[in-house]
């Protein structure tokens, strides 16, 4: 797969709540940096996403590749319902670092967390 079909399919399978299949996507050390769950091990992040997550609809808005490298961008827009039913939207920028045989090493989450913060929050207390 090349960059743009990895993206695609990462996107494919978080919406799904495909998790083990997102995870398949990054290397064995790959991390994921958010701006609410912190810095984790990719499995660790997306179990403990998903176990907060009821519905997730992802609208893909672009894919920046660069191409002298192996990072990429994705920008979207996320629909996300919460196990409490609570719903927030917001646009998300993914920073994608791949290693040379295209798995994901480092996923940096980019967002305005003013009201899904507060809403992890209450779902967590």
């Amino acid at each position: 797969m090349n960059k743009s079909q990895i993206a695609k399919k990462y996107l494919e399978h978080l919406e799904k709540g495909n998790i083990e299949k997102v995870i398949n996507l990054f290397s064995n050390n790959g991390i994921v940096e958010s701006p609410i769950y912190g810095i984790k091990k990719a499995d660790e992040f997306y179990r403990e996403l998903n176990n907060d997550t009821s519905n997730s609809e992802l609208i893909l808005k672009g894919i920046f590749e660069q191409n002298e490298s192996n990072n990429l961008a994705l920008y979207f827009t996320y629909k996300w319902t919460l196990k409490n039913n609570e719903k927030v939207e917001f646009d998300v920028v993914d920073i994608i670092e791949l290693d040379s045989e295209n798995k994901i090493t480092k996923l940096k989450i980019i967002y305005d967390t003013v009201i899904s913060r507060k809403l992890v929050n209450d779902l967590n207390e």
